[in-house]
C-alpha cells in the first residue's frame, strides 16, 4: 500500500507528534507544527494520535492512490479535490482505487494534515517518523516530498479502510464517499489578527519598560523568512536596558527570543536545543497550534497571562480535544 506523489506541493513533510527526551543530546523535537489538527486528522480515520501524517504547507501536493483508502484532511482551509470533485475537510473520506487527491492551495491558515487509515508507514528514526530537514533524517529520506515519490502506508491500510468505512456506512464506488458530520476546527485563524497568550520570559527584566509594553501592546507581523524553526516578527525594535551576553541555555517550543537587531523570534517545532538570546516571553502551550497556522504577513498580538492562566488554558484545550477524540472514536466502535 502506498501513495504516489504526482506533484509535491510547497513543503510536504511526514510528521508525527515528535521525538522527545533527547534534547540534551542535541536532537530537536520536530513533530507537527499544529499538533491539535494532526491529532484530529488521525482520530477522523480511526488512528491513534501517534500515527504519522503528511504536514501540508500553503500549497498542497497531488497524490495518487493505487488502492482504496480512508483519508481525512484537517487544519487550514485548503481547496482540496478528489478526481476534480470538492473534497470535504474535517471528515473521513473514502477514496477509490486510482483516485487522485489534489490538496490545492490554502484559502485560510497555513498548514493542514492528511491522515490515512493505518498511518504513513515510513521507518521510525530515534522513536519517531517526523522529518527533520536541516539534519536530513526521519520521514522520507529526511526531506520534503518530491514528484515521483511513493509514500508507504501501513501494510493493512486497505483492510483498515474497508473495515472503518463500513462502520461509517460508507461503501466503495464514490470518489468522495463521506459522512455528513464534520469535526470542529480548534485552531482557526480566519478571524484576522491572531491573539496569542504569553508569559513574561526568563529575561523579561533585561528589556526596558517601553519594549516590554510594546511586546504586549503592539501588533507584530510574521516575516517571509519564518519557517518551522522559528517565526521572525516585524514590529518596533525591542531595546535592552541591561547589556551583555546571556549564557546559552535550553530552549522550548514557544520561547520568544530577541537577537541583537531587536526583532523577536518565536521558536517553533524545529527549534534549536539551546540558545543564547534573551527570552522576553514564552507562548502559552495551548496557543502554539493556532500560531502555527500563521502565514507570512499574518498579524499577531500577544496577550499577557500568568502561569496559572496558561495552565488553565492548557487544561481547557486538553478537555476539548479529549472530548472530540471520544466522539470520533465512538464512530469506530
Amino acid at each position: 500500500m502506498s501513495m504516489r506523489v504526482v506533484r509535491p506541493g510547497m513543503l510536504t513533510l511526514v510528521q508525527d507528534r515528535g521525538r522527545f527526551g533527547m534534547q540534551h543530546l542535541g536532537v530537536v523535537p520536530c513533530g507537527a507544527m499544529d499538533q491539535v489538527s494532526h491529532d484530529i486528522a488521525n482520530a477522523l480515520v480511526g488512528n491513534p494520535a501517534a500515527s504519522a501524517t503528511l504536514e501540508i504547507t500553503v500549497r498542497g501536493p497531488v497524490l495518487e492512490f493505487a488502492h482504496a483508502a480512508l483519508v481525512a484532511l484537517m487544519g487550514a482551509d485548503f481547496a482540496a479535490t478528489v478526481d476534480a470533485h470538492p473534497m470535504p475537510l474535517g471528515r473521513p473520506v473514502l477514496v477509490g482505487p486510482g483516485a487522485c487527491l489534489d490538496c490545492g492551495p490554502a484559502r485560510a491558515g497555513a498548514r493542514a494534515y492528511l491522515a490515512v487509515a493505518g498511518g504513513v508507514g515510513v521507518p521510525a528514526v530515534l522513536g519517531s517518523r517526523s522529518t527533520y530537514v536541516p539534519a536530513g533524517f526521519g520521514g522520507l529520506d529526511g526531506r520534503a516530498l518530491q514528484a515521483g515519490d511513493r509514500i508507504a502506508l501501513a501494510d493493512d491500510a486497505g483492510e483498515l479502510a474497508r473495515a472503518r468505512a463500513g462502520r461509517l456506512g460508507l461503501a466503495a464506488g464514490g470518489a468522495t464517499a463521506s459522512v455528513r458530520w464534520r469535526a470542529p476546527d480548534l485552531t482557526s485563524t480566519r478571524d484576522g489578527t491572531i491573539r496569542v497568550h504569553a508569559l513574561d520570559g526568563r529575561h523579561a527584566d533585561v528589556f526596558d519598560d517601553a519594549s516590554r509594553a510594546a511586546f504586549f501592546g503592539e501588533p507584530w507581523q510574521v516575516l517571509p523568512d519564518s519557517n518551522r524553526m522559528g517565526y521572525r516578527l516585524a514590529g518596533p525594535p525591542l531595546a535592552r536596558r541591561v547589556q551583555g551576553d546571556i549564557l546559552s541555555e535550553a530552549t522550548c517550543l514557544g520561547t520568544v527570543q530577541v537577537p541583537a537587531d531587536g526583532r523577536p523570534i518565536v521558536l517553533m517545532a524545529d527549534h534549536q536545543t539551546t540558545g543564547g538570546y534573551a527570552k522576553i516571553a514564552e507562548v502559552a502551550g495551548a496557543d502554539v497550534a493556532r500560531l502555527a497556522q500563521a502565514m507570512p504577513g499574518s498579524v499577531v498580538r500577544f496577550v499577557r497571562i500568568d502561569l496559572a492562566g496558561a495552565d488553565a488554558l492548557r487544561g481547557e484545550r486538553a478537555r476539548r480535544l479529549a472530548a472530540l477524540k471520544r466522539t470520533l472514536a465512538w464512530h469506530y466502535r
